[in-house]
């Protein structure tokens, strides 16, 4: 397996609209679709298609405060979208493509990563605890809140 992240581009964009998760976790995540659009909308998203060899088989978005054009005093960074195709689930690509998402936050200098889940059966949770994610405490939007601390 040899996991990476690459832009998405014209070439590409229909193929990374077409993954998708099953059916019991299309209402944790928006669809790449959606999300794409909404990248065209933010100055804040960094967007990568996740890739095994030379196939798309997930996606991931950041919501990146430093993007702005005019970036406030102490920017944050947090894991807005992160899907791997339901037929790729489960083979290790979601903790390989978070490692390199890890990696990236890291190298432009963040000391932490922050991201969110709905709540509810099926939901990536433990996912994420079991990447070194913890709670916050904090809920917004139905959405628990979740943190990576990146020092050392």
């Amino acid at each position: 397996m040899h996991v990476s992240l690459r832009e998405v581009t014209a070439e590409t964009v229909r193929s990374v609209a077409d993954l998708t998760v099953n059916d019991a976790q299309k209402h944790f995540v928006a669809s790449n679709a959606f999300s794409l659009a909404q990248a065209l909308f933010s100055e804040e998203a960094w967007y990568r298609a996740i890739y095994n060899g030379e196939s798309p088989v997930g996606f991931v978005m950041l919501y990146d405060e430093t993007l702005r054009s005019n970036p406030p005093a102490n920017p944050k960074v947090t894991l807005w979208r992160s899907m791997v195709d339901a037929n790729c689930q489960r083979q290790g690509v979601g903790t390989a493509a978070l490692k390199l998402i890890i990696d990236h936050v890291r190298s432009q200098g963040f000391s932490s990563l922050t991201t969110s889940y709905v709540p509810g059966p099926g939901c990536p949770e433990g996912f994420y605890l079991r990447n070194g994610f913890r709670p916050t405490g904090g809920v917004e939007d139905g959405e628990t809140i979740m943190e990576l601390l990146l020092t050392a």
